[in-house]
């Protein structure tokens, strides 16, 4: 079993954002109950759970989208209230979502300037200044290694990775100090996952507070500061990466109590089966697998 959280900040004095036992209800269904977390500048918080463990609601209350049920939002300190995904920007705290809100069709300077478009002139002889927009957006993707010849090309063109950079590179440029990342990876393949990997590195060396939302261990592990481990709405705790391996973090995600359980229970339907005199190709089938079984869950309790 991982070690117990360890309640010493590494990264500066005052978090950038602090949740306190969040508690979200829709009706009577709870979907977080009594969650804590804190980023700090310069940090990657990885938030791990496995598909219904409330990451996607959590990530919402902190943008905004959802008002919390109970608890409270710090920010530098001070507890805040959003009612509304703007007011989450204003204070700095920018989402970037599966979908990355873009339009394929429109091009790489388009979409980052989508309702932010820089203008030139005054009154109704203004317009958009295109060549502004564009050296602007070919610089910010050069910051983060990605050379991006015409920007007025569709960003459908693009690889999966590279539209998520333009994305998180269109958050930074417009003033986030806290960056929440809803499964960037999770479509991508190796080469796009190493990319927005990289620059998740690149935000963090840049003073930023990164929330990265995934259920890959593979993936946080490289690059997170700290985890926190969302079960059912619930949290195990936040464990930093000295203090915890990648083995315990999976385990704790998996639930190694249900793998063991059901291991065993395939066992006994095994020895049930064989004990028969007439031999069965399902038997020697669940015996297979309770075998597999065992095996990953003493992998994961190395």
């Amino acid at each position: 079993m991982a070690t117990q959280p360890d309640p010493a900040r590494p990264h500066g004095d005052a978090p950038l954002v602090e949740l306190r036992e969040i508690v979200k209800r829709f009706g009577s269904v709870i979907a977080l109950n009594g969650v804590t977390m804190k980023v700090h500048a310069g940090e990657v918080m990885c938030l791990l759970g496995d598909n219904g463990a409330g990451k996607s609601t959590l990530i919402k209350t902190l943008s905004g989208v959802h008002q919390p049920t109970a608890g409270e939002i710090l920010i530098d300190g001070e507890p805040v209230a959003m009612n509304s995904p703007r007011d989450a920007l204003d204070r700095g705290i920018a989402t970037v979502y599966q979908d990355l809100a873009m339009i394929p069709l429109m091009s790489i300077t388009r979409n980052f300037f989508m309702g932010r478009e820089p203008g030139r002139g005054k009154g109704p002889f203004g317009g958009f200044d295109v060549s502004a927009a564009n050296r602007i957006a070919k610089g910010e993707m050069g910051k983060i290694g990605i050379d991006v010849r015409d920007p007025s090309q569709a960003v459908g063109t693009l690889s999966g990775g590279e539209r998520q950079c333009v994305a998180i590179a269109r958050a930074v440029y417009f003033g986030a100090r806290v960056l929440i990342l809803d499964e960037p990876t999770s479509a991508l393949g190796v080469k796009q996952a190493s990319v927005v990997l990289r620059y998740i590195a690149q935000a963090r060396a840049r003073g930023l507070g990164v929330i990265f939302i995934t259920h890959n261990v593979h993936h946080a592990y490289p690059v997170g500061d700290a985890f926190t481990i969302l079960n059912r709405g619930r949290t195990y705790g936040t464990f930093p990466r000295e203090k915890v391996s990648r083995e315990e973090v999976l385990n704790m995600m998996a639930g190694g109590k249900e793998l063991d359980e059901l291991s065993a229970e395939l066992e006994e339907f095994s020895r049930a089966d064989a004990a028969t005199s007439m031999p069965d190709p399902a038997a020697a089938a669940e015996h297979a697998m309770a075998e597999g079984l065992h095996r990953e869950a003493e992998a994961l309790h190395r």
